[in-house]
């Protein structure tokens, strides 16, 4: 009866298990976001060689990393859509990458009206808490370790807001470092959550021949 009740138990681990692999999204790329953190921490490193340089100048650079990003990841996405046979290019296969478009636009809106009053110091800590808002959003479509990078981005611009409130974007270190190290934590966790066990190899591009013929290992 107990070997019984055992078995029982562990079907039910296994269809919970396959249920939810079932609705997880696949589109997004983990070697896709790790690219868009190294471009936030190359922006640093550009702003950081021209200190005199701030304000609207910093401003239009992180909208350009924040353009760049987008391309990168939704381009990331549009790939796996097209070509992905678990796609199946049912257009329904998209919305979770469409739900987190609000939070953004809502970011958007905030940042145009900074700009527009010229109050540049709060745009960064506003950005890390939207983006933080926008992982969190997709925690129930991702691996759940997600709403852990949501939260990190969230803490990091709550902090930066209260207890640096004048950084602004005079200093492109916070945002460039916060943003590297979230995206690649990020891609790290959508890269490895998947069954065929990935490794570091794969995830750096070594055996980029093989993955030419297999689109979904992203």
């Amino acid at each position: 009866m107990i070997q019984h009740v055992h078995q029982a138990l562990a079907q039910v681990r296994l269809m919970r298990r396959y249920v939810i692999e079932k609705q997880r999204f696949k589109g997004y790329s983990g070697r896709a976001r790790a690219l868009s953190g190294c471009v936030a921490l190359m922006a640093s490193f550009w702003l950081s060689q021209r200190p005199g340089r701030a304000g609207g100048y910093a401003l239009a650079v992180w909208l350009a990393v924040a353009l760049a990003g987008a391309a990168i990841n939704f381009g990331a996405v549009l790939f796996w859509f097209l070509s992905d046979t678990a796609a199946d290019r049912q257009a329904r296969r998209l919305k979770p990458a469409i739900e987190v478009l609000p939070a953004l636009a809502a970011g958007a809106v905030i940042t145009a009206a900074f700009w527009r009053d010229g109050a540049f110091d709060y745009i960064v800590p506003v950005w890390m808490i939207i983006f933080g808002i926008a992982n969190l959003a997709s925690r129930h479509v991702l691996p759940r370790e997600i709403a852990w990078i949501g939260l990190y981005y969230m803490a990091s611009g709550t902090a930066l807001l209260l207890l640096y409130p004048r950084a602004g974007l005079s200093n492109p270190w916070p945002m460039g470092i916060v943003f590297f190290v979230g995206e690649w934590l990020g891609g790290l966790v959508i890269f490895f959550d998947r069954p065929e066990r990935p490794s570091w190899a794969s995830f750096l591009g070594f055996n980029l021949a093989r993955e030419r013929n297999d689109p979904a290992a992203k």
